[in-house]
């Protein structure tokens, strides 16, 4: 097969998701240069053979499922949606840690004999029709409602659900939920069960394109090498400190007996070179979570560490990428 020149990503053209996606690989190293506001098509110089293109977050599922575009950056809710029975798209990267969201049943408040999936089952079944739900998901919330054999009718809706019931539309909705203020705001309230897809941005790509085009394999790895390391790194620091001791073995050991310092594998030690007659100085060098910094800073004074010195880390890379392993595996590669 001749060699592509390059491959496509497609982000989202606008809204908090295209915000955060632009963020993410900016920091990760993959800064999206847009030459004109109202272009959308856009070039990530690190990667020079990657064309981005700016899309909505369904058209980008759709795009990928029939290999127009190679890779895109959309909710997992809209990917579950839309990637249809083709088993054209595989996820390489579930959890990049941005829009985080859930696609949840919702009742209206008065209805207070309802709290969970077998009594909407029997407020539907004393209807005397099928219990009507109004949603912008209808595969996702169909096969949750025929999962628990609730008889049920689908209103497709593109606009506000939330006052689905109370204009007398729908008897219930199926919709994201964040914080559940805007449920609250409009009296209605979660089933206690009745999550269909916890759901946060994703890194998808189209199969077929992975399995023929070496070009597309190859900028896999470097996406998911860059994401993958930042994502590791973005909540560790690494830690610098002095300690006395009488040798490198005598400090690891010290070490390694306290529970947040041991680093990812161990610490690294080094001889530290001093201007004064006491050669017992060593360096140590480590990972920590930032969540842990003061217990971390605590256990190295108990140890005698001194001139404790943190900076943030940008990259973390394994020895192979974890998903990019997955990935290998799925496609039998």
């Amino acid at each position: 097969m001749e060699k592509s020149e390059f491959v496509r990503l497609s982000l989202p053209s606008k809204g908090r998701l295209s915000e955060d996606s632009f963020e993410l690989l900016e920091s990760a190293g993959l800064k999206v240069y847009k030459p004109n506001p109202r272009q959308y098509e856009a070039k990530i110089p690190a990667i020079p053979e990657l064309v981005v293109l700016l899309q909505r977050p369904g058209d980008i599922v759709s795009s990928v499922r029939d290999g127009s575009v190679e890779f895109g950056i959309t909710g997992l809710d809209v990917t579950e949606e839309h990637k249809g029975n083709n088993n054209n798209i595989l996820i390489l990267h579930d959890d990049l840690k941005f829009g985080g969201c859930a696609l949840k049943l919702a009742v209206p408040e008065s209805l207070e004999t309802v709290n969970d999936i077998n009594s909407l089952r029997d407020y539907g079944k004393s209807l005397g029709y099928d219990l009507r739900v109004a949603t912008k998901y209808p595969v996702l919330t169909g096969k949750f409602l025929n999962k628990h054999n609730i008889t049920h009718n689908l209103i497709y809706a593109e606009g506000t659900l939330e006052t689905a019931p109370s204009i007398g539309y729908a008897d219930i909705i199926s919709d994201l939920v964040s914080s559940g203020q805007t449920l609250r705001d409009n009296r209605l309230r979660e089933l206690s069960n009745g999550l269909i897809l916890s759901s946060q941005a994703a890194l998808i790509s189209n199969i077929n394109a992975l399995k023929t085009n070496p070009l597309a394999l190859k900028i896999a790895r470097v996406l998911l090498e860059y994401i993958e390391a930042h994502l590791r790194a973005k909540d560790n620091l690494a830690v610098f400190a002095n300690m006395r001791g009488t040798s490198a073995e005598e400090i690891a050991d010290n070490i390694f007996s306290k529970p947040t310092i041991g680093g990812l594998q161990g610490p690294t030690v080094s001889k530290v070179i001093v201007h004064d007659k006491d050669p017992n100085w060593f360096a140590v060098n480590i990972i920590v979570r930032k969540n842990d910094l003061f217990k971390a800073i605590s256990e190295l004074r108990e140890i005698g560490g001194s001139g404790v010195v943190v900076h943030p880390v940008n990259y973390i890379f394994e020895e192979e990428p974890p998903r990019y392993a997955a990935m290998l595996k799925a496609l039998n590669l």
